[in-house]
């Protein structure tokens, strides 16, 4: 049995509003769940995108889960740098 591909949002340095955008797009075309995924600064306005596509555009998505996590890095002088993620999975019934 294949599973199934979830359409991922990533987001990073665009305006806002794309990120809400896409993420309405995925849902007018058919898909049952997005996944919103951000690392570091942009942790915030992944939550801001899940929250205002909730709140004001889709008001029959929920929210279905939350994974927070973080990822290392080696750094160009070499160092080792641990980056916070996080991944919002919206569902529409």
């Amino acid at each position: 049995m294949m599973e199934e591909s979830v359409p991922t949002i990533f987001v990073g340095k665009k305006p806002f509003m794309n990120y809400v955008t896409g993420v309405v797009l995925q849902f007018n075309s058919g898909a049952k769940k997005v996944l919103i995924k951000a690392r570091g600064k942009y942790i915030s306005r992944a939550v801001d995108v899940a929250e205002v596509t909730r709140n004001k555009f889709l008001k029959d998505v929920k929210l279905e889960s939350i994974k927070i996590g973080s990822e290392e890095f080696d750094s160009p002088e070499g160092r080792k740098i641990r980056v916070s993620t996080i991944e919002i999975a919206l569902s529409k019934p």
